[in-house]
């Protein structure tokens, strides 16, 4: 074979064994290989960097929040008698919602359309459409939006990701600071958490109850957007690496059981339907920077109208949290929910988890080792040592028999939330300054006298009025 080109070598035009290719275009093309090798490799290696800063710490207004790199299990199983399972969501309930949500079919404006965004002052029969960006329960949003919000869902926006979806900090256009959660997609799991979210919270405004701003339908994908809450979780702040003190103080931790107790009772004695929310634990319960509570994620939340006392369902929740009726025989209600409030107590107070395998034999399942210990009567050894100020003995026992009345294996005697409020917040109550003032008249009765008036409510007390705990 001939050289062409006059300056190239007679070697590099020789053919080669491999597939007959020359030998400098072999060279090339193991060169051009090399390269991707290199670019692969540096961009795994720049990927695997860029996450492992990123989990460290997130900034917020009160500093850093800890997070905690833990595994939750969750329970999701059926009862033996599938015949049995009820839907808690009535047929009618079920087509209301589909009109209101299902963003992609087209159709005519009402008429008569809304005016009221916040409180959902729709028409049952409005007819929706993609154009129409407020359909009662919030405000619809693209999903250029929602991408432009979090910069195409970047991983550094990631705040949160659990069993139903990645969590993301977004910025609105208008410059508002939102959450977004995209749900995954599983077997329908997306199309009906979403649903279930929309109904159950979508017309709600409570200060302790997360607030659905809007939300975005688009092919498969399914986005819920919420207000952002800047302080992290609960579960964090028991739980994470928050050094030899806890910021959470013991003023601070009631404040936040009180605040969350405000939420359910909501849900519970101020919504009809009322709704049960089915998944109370710590990483549910949001703080924000003055450390009131808001509680969250209402993708398991069911509705149980008036008329009934219970619903037959699919036990699903968090091991440890889940109410021992309901995770042997189905039967969900609200009291399924104080239960859970009960263990989250407990783990306020303790700064233990539910189920802790690092823990000795006895002392694994928290409820088991509560009851132990006051039993015992060693109730002050329960206290989180990383609180630097002990509670009062007052205070700490008001605390234990909540968690105790709450976990009670008789149903029926387990307290309503709003009467949970009640006791929790008997601090509040102006006993003390009326004593203070008695006292300045020298009418002075004794501290017995006064404090065996507060109203510990039993399970016949009347109901709690709706401004304590609104």
């Amino acid at each position: 074979m001939t050289a062409s080109g006059g300056g190239d070598l007679p070697e590099m035009s020789t053919k080669t064994s491999f597939f007959g290719l020359k030998l400098f275009i072999f060279i090339a093309i193991l060169f051009a290989i090399g390269i991707v090798i290199v670019l692969i490799f540096i961009f795994l290696c720049f990927r695997r960097n860029s996450k492992k800063h990123g989990s460290v710490v997130k900034k917020h207004s009160s500093g850093t929040i800890p997070l905690v790199s833990k595994d939750i299990n969750v329970v999701k199983h059926k009862p033996r008698d599938l015949s049995e399972i009820e839907d808690v969501v009535e047929p009618k309930k079920n087509e209301i919602l589909e009109m209101k949500v299902e963003i992609g079919r087209r159709g005519k404006k009402s008429e008569g359309e809304c005016s009221d965004v916040s409180y959902g002052g729709c028409s049952e029969t409005t007819s929706l459409s993609v154009e129409d960006p407020n359909i009662g329960w919030g405000r619809w949003y693209s999903m250029k939006e929602v991408e432009f919000a979090t910069r195409g869902f970047a991983q550094e926006n990631v705040i949160g990701e659990g069993g139903y979806g990645i969590v993301y900090r977004g910025v609105l256009q208008d410059g508002n600071v939102v959450a977004v959660k995209n749900l995954f997609n599983n077997k329908g799991q997306a199309e009906k958490e979403f649903k279930v979210e929309v109904e159950a919270i979508g017309k709600v405004r409570h200060k302790n109850l997360v607030r659905l701003v809007g939300y975005c339908a688009e092919g498969a994908k399914r986005m819920l957007v919420y207000e952002y809450i800047d302080n992290g979780n609960l579960e964090q702040w028991l739980h994470g690496d928050v050094g030899s003190v806890s910021p959470l103080t013991w003023d601070i931790r009631m404040r936040i059981a009180i605040s969350t107790a405000k939420g359910l009772a909501y849900l519970h004695e101020g919504l009809e339907p009322k709704v049960v929310h089915r998944d109370i634990k710590s990483s549910n319960i949001l703080l924000d920077k003055n450390w009131n509570a808001k509680v969250s994620d209402f993708g398991l939340a069911k509705l149980l109208g008036s008329e009934k006392t219970h619903v037959t369902t699919r036990v699903m929740g968090t091991f440890g949290y889940v109410s021992p009726e309901y995770a042997s025989t189905g039967m969900l209600n609200e009291r399924s929910d104080v239960y859970s409030f009960g263990v989250l107590l407990m783990e306020i107070i303790t700064g233990r988890s539910p189920i802790d395998y690092s823990k000795p034999p006895g002392e694994m399942n928290l409820v088991d080792w509560f009851k132990g210990m006051v039993a015992s009567r060693r109730g002050d050894e329960l206290v989180d040592p990383l609180i630097e100020v002990q509670p009062s003995p007052r205070s700490l026992k008001r605390a234990l028999l909540v968690c105790l009345r709450c976990i009670d294996l008789d149903v029926i005697k387990r307290p309503k939330m709003g009467q949970i409020v009640h006791m929790l917040e008997a601090d509040d109550f102006p006993f003390r300054s009326e004593l203070r003032t008695m006292r300045e008249k020298d009418q002075v009765p004794s501290h017995a006298d006064i404090y065996s008036k507060v109203p510990y409510p039993s399970k016949h007390a009347d109901p709690v009025e709706k401004s304590r705990w609104r």
